[in-house]
């Protein structure tokens, strides 16, 4: 690791013995902290004022003189009032938003030693804020003679206009980063997000993620990372696993490696997810499909920070955060044996429930502007809507008709296939027709319920949108009964069966029944294919 300094140039005290030959037995506290031997710097980047360029050329020459001299970058600042709190603050919390810090191959020093009591105030405020990714240093003369001054300035930043909007946009910068920029609309939501963003700029703890499959637990996790990672509170890499897609020895060797010869078929070692994820987030999805061995494993790796890899005796040492995601009630699974207390409790610290699709509706609009947005990305086209076909898309979307019983995993495929269909890349209302009649088909139970909606019973009109009809074309009388016969047909093994509940009266006074061709004659009437609302295929 290289240690590198930041400071600002001592007006007074770096220029202390003027030019000549004198000022070399000097105490100056830039020169002292390059040439010390127990921080050995790498690098030393100096902001200076214009009006003191010679001064900033003689120390950084006095510095490449020394037997371990470290690189030294001369940074020219635009503060013109070195005492004005808001532009001193602003010049550094720019520079700190913009400076390409590598954590994870440097090592940072704020010099406070040098600089008005203004900057060295605005350095330590950042600094404490994690905004500079930093330890502190002060440097003092060898003797005991010099003593350090010392002025109060009012650091209530909330007087300072600017500064108060700064922090505003920071924060709600930082709010963005959770929501990927979707102007979410739900209060529930919001709040929740931003209980989130004050855990994660606060904690290295555990975090728990509830919540049905497609709420966006997943996507949420990496938006923390990001978050994390913005405010260099993490250096490593976002590392994720569905723990319902690996089992037994595969499930060991993918999270905590394995050696060379662990077990049939390890012709070579494996580092493994927990050590891949050092320094950064690990998001174990589905955490309640893993077995119970890996969970212990997973309690000592959290709480020790270590884990032996699967057939070793050499401990591994691996710094991560954990993000852990569950569709499932880890209570009732540890009641039955199926999931250790202990590991529950530990990765419990900080819990979020996040709310399906259809407790947020008011959602809907912004996250479909937000998969549109991402289906142009990817495929480069430009997609739009007609003004009638958007607005009957949210009516359907907002309406008690769509469960969205696979929550955004629903959204994202619906407007995929919209935008993959789109004449000429305009969404007309002959669109939206088709796909919510399918979004209906694949939520429709065979009881005539709607998934997600179990004790709401479909109503005609939604029965027959599902089949691609026009409930307004169609008199109230025939609407009853089209879709009782539709909903029937769903209900039936065939179309053989369906008549018979149909037609159980009247069969009996007919010598030769046919009741499969009565319930086709009655809907080809109507246009549908008695075949395909059976198999459902329309």
């Amino acid at each position: 690791m290289k240690n590198v300094a930041f400071g600002f140039l001592g007006t007074r005290l770096d220029a202390v013995g003027g030019f000549g030959e004198k000022r070399k037995g000097l105490w100056r506290p830039t020169i002292a902290l390059a040439e010390d031997s127990e921080l050995a710097l790498s690098r030393l980047e100096l902001w200076y004022d214009e009006k003191f360029e010679k001064l900033a050329r003689f120390v950084k020459q006095d510095i490449e003189r020394l037997p371990e001299a470290p690189e030294v970058v001369l940074r020219k600042t635009e503060i013109k009032d070195p005492w004005n709190f808001e532009e001193v603050y602003g010049f550094l919390f720019d520079f700190a938003a913009e400076y390409s810090f590598q954590p994870e191959r440097e090592r940072y020093f704020i010099h406070l030693t040098t600089g008005t009591h203004v900057a060295q105030i605005c350095l330590f405020l950042l600094t404490e804020t994690r905004h500079l990714p930093a330890k502190l240093v002060q440097t003092s003369p060898r003797s005991e003679s010099g003593q350090p001054s010392l002025s109060v300035i009012d650091l209530d930043l909330s007087r300072y206009d600017k500064l108060a909007q700064r922090f505003e946009k920071k924060r709600q910068g930082d709010l963005d980063i959770l929501k990927a920029g979707i102007g979410t609309r739900n209060p529930a939501f919001n709040n929740l997000i931003t209980e989130i963003e004050e855990v994660a700029r606060a904690s290295k703890d555990p975090m728990l993620l509830l919540g049905p499959t497609g709420a966006g637990k997943s996507h949420l996790a990496k938006q923390i990372y990001l978050l994390k990672k913005s405010q260099h509170r993490l250096d490593g890499d976002f590392v994720d696993i569905n723990c319902a897609t690996i089992k037994g020895d595969q499930a060991m060797s993918t999270l905590f490696g394995h050696a060379k010869g662990a077990f049939t078929g390890a012709l070579n070692s494996r580092e493994g997810l927990l050590r891949k994820a050092d320094l950064g987030l690990l998001f174990l999805d589905e955490i309640a499909e893993l077995g119970l061995d890996e969970q212990a494993m997973l309690l000592r790796a959290i709480e020790e920070k270590s884990f032996f890899p699967l057939g070793s005796d050499k401990e591994v040492k691996s710094e991560f955060q954990l993000i852990a995601g569950t569709n499932q009630d880890l209570q009732k699974r540890v009641l039955r044996g199926e999931f250790r207390e202990d590991l529950l409790r530990r990765i419990d610290t900080w819990s979020f429930r996040l709310p399906a699709l259809n407790e947020r509706k008011e959602d809907i609009e912004p996250n479909l502007d937000f998969e549109l947005r991402k289906f142009e990305e990817r495929t480069g086209r430009r997609i739009s809507w007609s003004s009638e076909a958007r607005q009957a898309y949210l009516r359907f979307a907002l309406s008690q008709t769509a469960s969205w019983e696979g929550n955004f995993r629903d959204l994202n495929a619906s407007v995929n296939r919209l935008a993959t269909l789109a004449p000429k890349g305009r969404i007309t209302e002959s669109c939206v027709e088709k796909e919510c009649a399918r979004l209906q088909r694949g939520w429709f139970h065979s009881d005539g319920t709607i998934g997600g909606l179990a004790q709401v019973a479909a109503s005609p009109d939604e029965v027959l949108r599902s089949v691609g009809l026009v409930p307004e074309q169609i008199d109230l009388f025939e609407r009853h009964q089209l879709a009782f016969v539709i909903q029937t047909l769903w209900s039936s093994h065939s179309i053989a069966e369906a008549g018979r509940k149909l037609f159980s009266v009247s069969r009996n006074a007919l010598q030769k029944s046919n009741d499969s061709d009565r319930i086709r004659k009655y809907l080809v009437r109507f246009g549908i294919d008695a075949k395909a609302v059976s198999k459902r295929e329309f």
